[in-house]
């Protein structure tokens, strides 16, 4: 005689023959990230990066004068936060769309992680010496007195 053991339908949210627990258990993670960037996000929005004295300066503007490609990051962060986008890209447009790429790579993350696979980011060489390309561009632009119009 064979027994059978009685089948069980999974609690909502969780993957399809994933124990209850498990999705929240991979999501965890995320979630912890998620928090972390939330939290400073709130942080710049309400603590002014316009406003002298609230943040160091960058070092390498304060020794050289020239501008990084991160210059005007947190005034940009403070502009998203305010959804002020016009003012976000004039500070540092590329700035904008990192957030908005590292916001759909953490959806694509959660997604996966809801169906028990793992995030695997494998970017393929020339993808990444073309960033690095476009980033040393961008800086030598915008330091450049034709590219005044990309100072933060």
């Amino acid at each position: 005689m064979n027994a059978e053991s009685p089948r069980t339908t999974p609690a909502a949210g969780s993957a399809p023959g994933s124990p209850p627990g498990s999705v929240l258990r991979r999501l965890a993670v995320p979630g912890g990230i998620l928090a972390a960037v939330a939290g400073a996000f709130a942080y710049v929005g309400s603590v002014d990066p316009n406003e002298p004295g609230h943040y160091p300066a960058c070092p390498l503007f304060r020794l050289t004068g020239l501008y990084c490609p991160g210059c005007g990051g947190l005034r940009s962060a403070y502009a998203v936060v305010h959804g002020d986008l016009g003012t976000a890209l004039g500070a540092n447009a590329v700035a904008v769309f990192g957030y908005l790429l590292l916001a759909s790579v953490w959806t694509v993350w959660v997604v996966r992680s809801v169906q028990g696979r793992p995030l695997r980011i494998d970017p393929a060489p020339s993808l990444l010496w073309t960033l690095g390309a476009f980033a040393l561009v961008f800086t030598i632009v915008r330091n450049l007195p034709f590219g005044g119009w990309l100072h933060p």
